[in-house]
């Protein structure tokens, strides 16, 4: 009894997701364009978007009012039907996507979407194999957690259920984790798609239905492919007749500085995944765009799966109006001051510990490691104790600005909303250059 009322008596009866169950995570309470509040009124500039969502920023008017009008319409119809709101944002989902993809199958949440893409295409493919990157995230349900080639995410479901149908390639990253010893990002092109080229041969393309891939790695931090990869993977794809699926729960709706990350590497995949973005956060939608033969594919042999909230008409209404802010001047606004935010983060490998700077748009990562043997400083995938990076975020955060780890933490990722200004900017990368003096020294 004694530690339940410990346990109580440090915060709410809420559980904390993503590992932090038994820490005090700030409690906010308020938000305002980029910047949110705590119960004490202490403003934090939130350059993660809170989790790589809130892209047009907390309050925005124009969500809010067109979420109103929908809820004095009507709240919630039913999945299996057909709504005004639903149909509209799907038109505009197709308009806004690369031209290949015609047909749109809404969802709740990024992981609930990625589930609904690998039963498609297994489904359509006659297959079971899905293959996905090491250092990966698709999700937190047991099938996407599954698919994950992060360590902690996945080994957290699979000690306790069997998680099946799943074959990991290695990225084309660089960085203290890199999995290929290249000289050049050509060197490291060939040397990834002759890679996924022998998994693709040693799995048995037969058995593969699709190739579920980030365009710029999430939470992962925030890896961009080298010049050709994307091609090359198409390529793969199009001779071993397996669907690419581009999860872009992340990099869709202007994180990248165009529409969908797919756009910034002139792809065009089978099906994209998406979420977070669509209504900036202001309520969950997700869902899959995909080729019109699989759209058909699917009314000629329907799948009798569904989700009661998938498509809700009042998140329907927010991704409309979302959609309708970032076309009005916040993707320009990316492009505008993403190449400010490069040269000012890239200003940060001053430090003898950050060996590793890389993102595109408003979507960036940067990696620590120990100069003199090029390793993470810890690595807690196999080391135990104190990680450096947490002290990182604390002293951010006590500077008054919210950054997120990566996966694995020997990493930080910052994902600002659309909204920000070259000050926010200016601020954000004078805190971290002294926070990681302090904490390095």
């Amino acid at each position: 009894m004694a530690q339940r009322e410990q346990v109580r008596t440090s915060g709410s009866g809420v559980l904390a997701h993503f590992g932090h169950m038994d820490e005090q995570p700030v409690t906010i309470t308020n938000g305002e364009g980029a910047y949110v509040y705590d119960e004490d009124g202490a403003e934090y500039l939130d350059f993660l978007s809170q989790l790589y969502c809130v892209n047009a920023g907390h309050s925005n008017d124009a969500i809010r009012e067109a979420m109103g009008e929908q809820l004095d319409r009507i709240q919630y119809v039913s999945s299996a039907k057909n709504n005004d709101a639903r149909t509209e944002l799907a038109d505009r989902l197709v308009e806004i996507a690369p031209q290949s993809l015609e047909d749109v199958f809404f969802s709740i949440s990024g992981s609930e979407a990625n589930e609904a893409a690998i039963q498609i295409a297994r489904q359509s493919q006659d297959a079971s194999t899905v293959l996905t990157r090491w250092r990966s995230y698709h999700g937190g349900t047991y099938a996407t957690a599954g698919l994950a080639g992060d360590s902690a995410s996945r080994l957290s479901v699979e000690a306790h259920a069997s998680t099946s149908g799943s074959v990991k390639f290695l990225p084309p990253f660089g960085g203290a984790d890199a999995a290929f010893d290249a000289d050049s990002p050509a060197e490291l092109t060939e040397q990834s798609l002759d890679h996924l080229e022998y998994v693709i041969r040693n799995q048995g393309p037969d058995s593969i239905a699709a190739l579920l891939t980030e365009l710029v790695a999430g939470s992962s931090g925030a890896f961009t492919a080298p010049p050709g990869y994307f091609e090359g993977v198409r390529e793969l794809c199009n001779e071993y007749d397996i669907l690419l699926i581009a999860d872009e729960v992340i990099t869709g709706f202007g994180r990248c500085g165009e529409w969908f990350g797919s756009h910034t590497e002139n792809l065009e995949p089978d099906m994209i995944t998406f979420a977070k973005g669509v209504t900036s956060a202001y309520a969950p939608l997700a869902g899959v765009l995909m080729r019109s033969e699989l759209g058909d594919a699917l009314r000629e042999e329907t799948m009798d799966v569904g989700q009661t909230f998938a498509g809700n008409p009042v998140a329907c209404a927010a991704g409309l109006a979302a959609i309708e802010e970032y076309d009005d001047g916040l993707i320009e606004n990316v492009r505008a001051l993403a190449p400010v935010l490069q040269e000012q983060l890239a200003s940060l490998e001053d430090h003898d510990v950050v060996c590793d700077v890389r993102g595109r748009g408003f979507h960036w990562g940067i990696e620590f490691a120990d100069p003199a043997t090029d390793e993470p400083i810890v690595d807690p995938r196999v080391e135990d104790g104190h990680n450096s990076i947490e002290d990182v975020l604390a002293g951010m955060q006590e500077k008054g600005i919210l950054i997120g780890g990566g996966r694995p933490m020997i990493q930080i990722t910052l994902s600002p909303p659309f909204c920000i200004d070259e000050d926010d900017i200016d601020r954000t990368v004078s805190a971290l250059d002294e926070t990681i003096g302090e904490v390095f020294g």
